[in-house]
């Protein structure tokens, strides 16, 4: 049987700050693994984004912020792997949230997202047709000053988050069975092949594009995977 692999959750410089490496190597890695596909996650805007691109219009922000995903679509066929938009949205103090099927335009459309509660930006991303997952709930760093869990606003849990701890981990599972939340996964890969541990989603057939992808997820016709690069 043929399985469609595909990274949920990655970061690309210049866009993310805390990225090491550019698009092009990273669907290059991702196509030499026989991925089908990548979703560019980068930080958002109140987010790690880039510290130039901090001020000016919202509209400038929001072009500046889809240009990593821009590049990518644009390479994709060359590189051979395809490529969808993602969006990592971090809330109070370094609380992350992983946004699926909205466009660009979506963002242009609501300025107001970025002044909302966490709460109300959230049913506002669910009503609009988003696929919500709250990013490595358990993680701890010294920028998250403490755990903070969303049980009613998000659709799903990363329950694997291959730069989280095994424990993270098992508690974001123990957390998404409690409350019957979809198991989501992704590598968190801010370094292309610089990061080995690797996980995603995966399918028996091809998704579309992130709507699709969205939609499958919420049916739970899409499974977690984790892949290590140097024993694939």
């Amino acid at each position: 049987d043929m399985i469609y692999r595909y990274e949920t959750h990655m970061h690309t410089f210049p866009v993310s700050q805390c990225a090491k490496v550019g698009v092009r190597e990273s669907l290059e890695y991702y196509k030499s693994l026989g991925y089908d596909g990548v979703f560019i996650t980068n930080h958002f805007l109140g987010g790690n984004i880039n510290l130039e691109h901090r001020t000016g219009s919202y509209d400038d922000r929001v072009h500046f912020y889809f240009s990593d995903y821009e590049e990518g679509a644009r390479i994709a066929d060359e590189v051979g792997i395809r490529v969808f938009p993602g969006v990592e949205l971090t809330g109070e103090e370094g609380t992350d949230y992983l946004i699926y099927g909205l466009d660009k335009q979506w963002y242009l459309d609501h300025p107001e997202i970025e002044h909302m509660k966490a709460t109300q930006k959230l049913s506002l991303l669910m009503q609009s047709g988003a696929l919500v997952v709250q990013a490595h709930p358990y993680r701890e760093a010294n920028y998250i000053d403490h755990i903070r869990l969303f049980p009613r606003s998000v659709h799903g849990v990363e329950v694997i988050n291959a730069l989280s701890k095994d424990f993270e981990n098992d508690m974001a599972r123990h957390y998404a069975d409690a409350y019957g939340l979809l198991h989501f996964a992704g590598s968190d890969n801010h370094r292309a092949s610089g990061q080995r541990r690797l996980a995603g989603m995966c399918a028996q057939t091809p998704i579309k594009d992130a709507a699709d992808f969205a939609e499958r997820v919420l049916k739970n016709e899409m499974s977690v995977f984790v892949l290590d690069a140097d024993n694939p």
